[in-house]
């Protein structure tokens, strides 16, 4: 067997073409804690080269809190959960041209030996694959606006149900109907966390409008609901909402703003499906002159930072 498979005992999804880094495999086996990082946000969240740019500062954050990074992808169809900087950088150059992985996807591009990269569902499939717990990404997915006449509603939300990952991230998208998207993950019994907030941030702005379920101000706080979750035998993961640094968020009102004026150019151009998201990010950077582009960079970061403490207070929890 090769030795970057799983045990199919030991994970929901059997066997599975996975490749996990050595030194991911290392801290696995020796209980020490993991951060899970998706790489659509390589590929498609970002321009070249301040996605790849940002991909290294996200590792070096998780490191630096005393974890190990592992981001996730699809490699000539092998699932990889740690990448190499060749790999990274790969991704980064191919920018919008690699093929944007979800659930859906990952047997087709395995079948078909594809390069991909993965988007928050398709990591957290690969995460569980690995083992890895805790998982630092910039935003979820969730009902986009209009959902109502175009059902577009992110396959995040369903996989947040049902595959037992916490997600931390800086909450739902600001493009997104964020209302909508909680009534989502509150029907599939997802609970939604603020981190040192009652209010639920919306990715750019420290706060969408609406509530979080719950307020947790500390990494251990957040590890030990974890562990509770998952302890009682329910399915799924967590959203663990972490504000944008004060420093970098921006106004709601320019959000909105721009996201208007992006969603009708959207229209416009015809642009649905998987492009609708790498579009709006791209189209929102403009609108906003570079400003979404520092606060997504400053909020990722962030993210992993957090992720990282999480991960290991879990570790200590035997979780």
């Amino acid at each position: 067997m090769n030795s970057g498979l799983i045990d199919p005992a030991s994970s929901p999804f059997g066997t599975a073409p996975l490749d996990v880094a050595p030194d991911v495999r290392a801290a696995l086996a020796a209980g020490q804690p993991v951060v899970a990082l998706e790489s659509t946000i390589i590929s498609h969240g970002m321009p070249w080269p301040q996605n790849v740019d940002t991909a290294l500062q996200v590792e070096g954050e998780v490191r630096a809190q005393g974890a190990v990074p592992a981001t996730i992808a699809v490699v000539d169809g092998r699932l990889k959960a740690g990448l190499s900087r060749a790999e990274i950088e790969s991704l980064g150059r191919a920018g919008p041209s690699v093929p944007k992985l979800s659930r859906r996807d990952l047997p087709l591009a395995v079948a078909a030996g594809q390069t991909g990269a993965t988007t928050v569902a398709a990591t957290m499939i690969i995460a569980a694959l690995a083992g890895i717990r805790v998982f630092a990404t910039g935003g979820i997915g969730g009902v986009h606006r209009g959902a109502g006449e175009n059902f577009d509603i992110s396959a995040d939300l369903l996989e947040l149900a049902r595959t037992p990952v916490a997600v931390v991230c800086a909450g739902v998208k600001s493009i997104l109907d964020i209302g909508l998207t909680l009534e989502v993950l509150e029907t599939h019994g997802v609970p939604v966390v603020g981190y040192g907030t009652a209010r639920l941030p919306a990715f750019f702005a420290r706060d969408s409008g609406c509530g979080a379920d719950a307020r947790l101000d500390t990494p251990a706080q957040v590890a030990r609901a974890l562990q509770a979750h998952w302890a009682m035998g329910l399915r799924g993961g967590m959203v663990i909402a972490n504000p944008v640094p004060e420093a970098h968020a921006l106004p709601r009102d320019v959000i909105d703003a721009a996201i208007e004026a992006a969603l009708a150019d959207a229209a416009a151009q015809g642009i649905t499906g998987k492009a609708v998201t790498p579009f709006l990010l791209a189209r929102v950077n403009a609108l906003t002159g570079g400003n979404s582009l520092a606060a997504n960079i400053a909020l990722i970061l962030n993210n992993a930072r957090l992720a990282a403490e999480v991960a290991g207070e879990l570790a200590r929890l035997g979780g």
